[in-house]
């Protein structure tokens, strides 16, 4: 994590030559990587594809695993950072200190770099690791070494949260600065604490800090992805989150804007790349402003002219001079 930068590596077994596909694909990823010896079961061909994003103090390895036998043995240890497994969907069991855990769709459990251990992926799986900062983790936690090899049932609310948030390292935008970063390394730290046992002073810490970043970066997320709908409104949004409107507007108002203007400025945001894309040159501008969530036409002319300081036909006419 040299110079605090996002770092982000690929990773996929299709890369490799057939016959030499497992030795290759085990000595690089597994061995020199995740620090695991990598067994694929006998009638399951090895297929592997994973994405790693690490964040100083953090980093997060998502993706899809074939049935495997993953063992990270004494010699492989070379540092003692807590590791929470989640596995999204399929089943795994780890075996770590003499404790034993099953954990399948949805579910997590919390690991150590620091010991010998071994996790048997019992079908094809898509999972998640994230790797904490130990000191970091230990100093919000009643007892990290209690916390170990205990299954987290898919139902906990911060592990929810949790699993929501992880896509912010997928965000170049919000990890662009240092502050940025260590922010969200924070926020991750925050809500693993209280899946895992926060003390009371850290749980309430991580309830205005990291369960806030949270809930509002899962909220934005909703608003990009539904601006065609009319009802898009703080209470609609404050229903499906099961939190009132009043917290909705102070999540925004804490992030120095409004849901309203969040709200336009997306959907303007939105019809304005439709407008400027030569993909979209034929489509009408009415059904364009009617795609973005605006029912009112003149509405949406003087809000965008607002905006951008130019008409719609303005960024449509430039559109159709570069196609």
């Amino acid at each position: 994590m040299g110079g605090g930068e996002v770092q982000t590596l690929r990773v996929s077994s299709a890369e490799f030559p057939d016959r030499d596909r497992v030795e290759a694909f085990r000595e690089i990823f597994g061995r020199a990587i995740m620090k695991i010896e990598l067994e694929p079961f006998v009638d399951s061909p090895l297929d592997v594809e994973m994405t790693l994003r690490a964040i100083p103090g953090l980093g997060i390895a998502s993706g899809r695993i074939s049935a495997t036998s993953n063992s990270h043995t004494t010699a492989m240890i070379d540092n003692d950072d807590p590791v929470l497994v989640v596995v999204t969907q399929g089943s795994g069991a780890v075996t770590q200190e003499g404790r034993e855990a099953t954990i399948e769709n949805g579910q997590g459990v919390l690991t150590t770099n620091g010991s010998s251990g071994v996790f048997v992926g019992h079908m094809a799986s898509y999972v998640h690791n994230f790797r904490f900062d130990r000191a970091m983790l230990a100093s919000q936690l009643v007892d990290i070494d209690a916390a170990l090899i205990r299954c987290i049932p898919k139902d906990n609310p911060a592990l929810r949260l949790l699993m929501r948030y992880a896509g912010v390292l997928n965000d170049d935008v919000a990890l662009t600065t240092p502050e940025l970063r260590r922010a969200v390394t924070v926020h991750v730290h925050d809500l693993a604490a209280l899946v895992l046992g926060a003390t009371r002073d850290a749980a309430e810490v991580a309830k205005l800090r990291g369960v806030r970043a949270a809930r509002l970066h899962a909220i934005k997320e909703e608003i990009i992805g539904n601006l065609s709908r009319r009802n898009l409104t703080a209470d609609a949004i404050a229903a499906s989150h099961g939190i009132s409107p009043s917290y909705v507007r102070k999540l925004f108002d804490g992030d120095g804007t409004t849901f309203t203007d969040f709200v336009l400025g997306q959907r303007l945001a939105q019809a304005y790349r439709m407008l400027s894309d030569p993909r979209f040159v034929d489509r009408k501008i009415s059904a364009i402003a009617f795609e973005a969530g605006f029912g009112d036409l003149s509405y949406f002319n003087n809000a965008f002219r607002r905006r951008f300081g130019m008409t719609p036909s303005d960024v449509r006419e430039a559109a159709r001079r570069r196609s």
